[in-house]
């Protein structure tokens, strides 16, 4: 897989996957302009948008021509509509201890890529959280899947673990 064949790439996976960090490097890489859905879907004080307001900013991100969109926040049709607009979409599957140690590690800082009033504490919202990457495989991942099968023709990419996702940027960069 070339990289540079792709204009609208979507990343998805788990909380603590990896998704920041591959988006930023995806996007420094192509020259794609970077979406951080973390930043687009809160409301002022963390509150979550109603369905029709998220689906009509999601219209509106994706008409765009390019662009590298980083998260999940499926509520509504919101993924559906990403996901018909991408040319490729990477699913980082990444073991849940393994995103549970990077949540955990970053608690109580501010995630560099939310909202600014945004910080991961020990708090009702961070043990929710942990619960939905616990839970990951048994809930979000079935509906990852079950988009692929809808969406035959958009390229799907899964990249198993971090180390994998490592060793195709360096590809990636070497091209």
């Amino acid at each position: 897989m070339n990289i540079f064949d792709y204009s609208r790439i979507m990343v998805i996976g788990n909380n603590g996957s990896g998704k920041s960090f591959l988006s930023k490097q995806l996007a420094a890489l192509t020259g794609l302009p970077l979406v951080h859905l973390d930043v687009e879907y809160w409301l002022p004080n963390l509150t979550r948008p109603p369905d029709d307001w998220w689906r009509q900013r999601n219209i509106e991100l994706t008409a765009q021509e390019k662009w590298v969109l980083d998260g999940n926040f499926p509520q509504g049709d919101a993924m559906e509509l990403r996901w018909a607009a991408a040319d490729l979409v990477i699913f980082l599957d990444v073991n849940r201890f393994v995103c549970l140690a990077g949540v955990i590690k970053r608690h109580n800082n501010r995630h560099g890529d939310g909202p600014r009033e945004y910080r991961e504490m020990f708090d009702a919202r961070f043990f929710e959280m942990c619960a939905a990457i616990w839970n990951f495989k048994k809930s979000r991942k079935a509906g990852y899947l079950a988009s692929r099968e809808k969406n035959p023709e958009i390229e799907f990419c899964v990249i198993k673990g971090r180390k994998n996702m490592h060793k195709l940027l360096r590809e990636w960069k070497n091209k």
